[in-house]
């Protein structure tokens, strides 16, 4: 066979197997439930031509390439409407979005000529699957200085963002049959994580009276109900509630803790520099051999895009977060790794001081506008991170889906419906974002809402 007909026979099996492949995409079976989103996702085809979920075709064949386990994950819905208001915006519309939890500011010049350089020197190849030396120390020095926990290099794994770091934590130490406590309101990706690895997650409602924080009874009750719970997951200072742990409610989480050695904590711990009054500690000072920290750098530093985050854990957990990262990813990016280490190591804590003061005088613009709205209550202002959690259960009958749904389609304002982080009957607002922006998404809100009211 000449190589024409090699060519030609290679593209006739690619064609084949590319048309076989979508053949079976398309005729697997589809869901037949509807959750609270799919009124928001259907937004899309009226608003840019197509829909974020297509319609798939009537199965003829039971055949599915899809992992079963899927059936059982949502996706993101923070990122689901981002991708909406990008959709919307691509189609020439103007979109107010308070979405996403992304400061508007760039990162510190240090952080910014660091990663220049880093390019300029042609740093641009794979690191140790762990992170650069230079960033393991300078994440270890930064955690003894201001938390006062001591970690080696060998106990820190640098990852593609918080997020990644997460997940590999999850993943390394849960898996089919394992339970995992997760306090609602929560960030939405920690119990998909779960179900991705398998394990079950156990939600344990929260409420405004005790700041939307886990209390110690209710930890033991639950604990005590569910022995096979084997990692609870700390988000301090909470996405998406704002609300703050401080270093006694800690202690009183440690000391339910010891009486069920078998139990981890994933402390989420990516807002810790976010805070308008009092401290973060960090969870690790009070139980060092049971806790992995997750931290990055995408929110005090701006650094979204560089995708940077860590988890440092004693050392068996570190080495097996190692090995799931090996086949993972391998490594961080060299280049944002280079923008880390600068962050730690020349940015001063006056500077990011500076940042927190401004992030405190948008959320008092918010808390204010939002106590002027009709049928608007925000039970616990928030300490902590950039978010605001508003009760808007007057409106639709405490359809919280369908009020953004309404609001993104008559005012152009995006925001984020409570019902996919545990909290029905709210809202999620992101105050990261300009002051111009947060001024116009407040005026469309109370408009809207005043409309609702006056309605029929």
């Amino acid at each position: 066979m000449n190589h024409r007909s090699m060519k030609l026979l290679s593209l006739l099996l690619l064609e084949r197997a590319t048309a076989f492949a979508w053949t079976g995409i398309s005729l697997r079976k589809p869901s037949t439930g509807t959750n609270s989103f799919s009124k928001i996702s259907s937004l899309a085809a009226t608003s840019t031509g197509s829909s974020i979920n297509a319609t798939t075709a009537t199965p003829t064949t039971p055949f599915s390439p899809l992992n079963p386990i899927l059936q059982q994950v949502q996706p993101s819905k923070t990122v689901e409407i981002f991708s909406l208001v990008k959709d919307m915006e691509a189609a020439g519309e103007t979109v107010t979005s308070l979405c996403v939890g992304e400061p508007d500011f760039l990162p510190p010049k240090a952080v910014l000529e660091a990663a220049t350089q880093a390019i300029v020197d042609g740093d641009t190849r794979y690191t140790a699957v762990t992170g650069t030396l230079a960033l393991r120390k300078a994440i270890a020095a930064d955690l003894q200085r201001r938390k006062g926990v001591t970690y080696q290099p060998t106990e820190i794994v640098v990852g593609n963002g918080a997020k990644q770091c997460v997940y590999q934590g999850i993943l390394a130490t849960c898996g089919e049959g394992d339970k995992v406590l997760v306090p609602a309101p929560y960030w939405p990706s920690y119990p998909e994580m779960v179900k991705v690895v398998g394990a079950e997650p156990v939600v344990v409602e929260t409420t405004s009276n005790n700041g939307y924080l886990i209390t110690p009874e209710d930890l033991r009750r639950t604990l005590q109900e569910n022995p096979d719970i084997k990692l609870i997951i700390l988000c301090n200072p909470s996405n998406p509630t704002g609300g703050v742990y401080h270093l006694e409610q800690l202690k009183a989480i440690a000391e339910v803790l010891k009486n069920f050695p078998n139990v981890l904590v994933l402390a989420d711990e990516i807002y810790e520099r976010l805070v308008y009054d009092g401290e973060c500690p960090a969870f690790a000072s009070l139980l060092f051999d049971r806790t992995l920290t997750v931290n990055g750098f995408s929110k005090a530093y701006a650094m979204t895009g560089l995708r940077l985050g860590y988890v440092a854990a004693p050392q068996p957990l570190a080495k097996a977060i190692t090995t799931i990262q090996s086949q993972l990813t391998s490594c961080a990016g060299s280049i944002s790794q280079a923008a880390g280490v600068a962050a730690l190591t020349q940015v001063s804590d006056a500077e990011l001081d500076q940042n927190i003061e401004i992030m405190r005088e948008k959320r008092d613009y918010v808390l204010g506008e939002l106590s002027k709205m009709p049928g608007v209550s925000v039970a616990m202002p928030p300490n902590g991170a950039f978010y605001v959690l508003p009760d808007v259960s007057s409106y639709f009958d405490g359809d919280d889906a369908q009020l953004c749904l309404e609001l993104l389609k008559s005012k152009k304002l995006a925001i984020v419906p409570g019902s996919s982080f545990g909290a029905p009957g709210t809202v999620r607002l992101s105050y990261a974002t300009s002051m111009e922006e947060l001024g116009t998404a407040m005026s469309k809100l109370r408009e809207f809402l005043e409309e609702q009211k006056d309605s029929p």
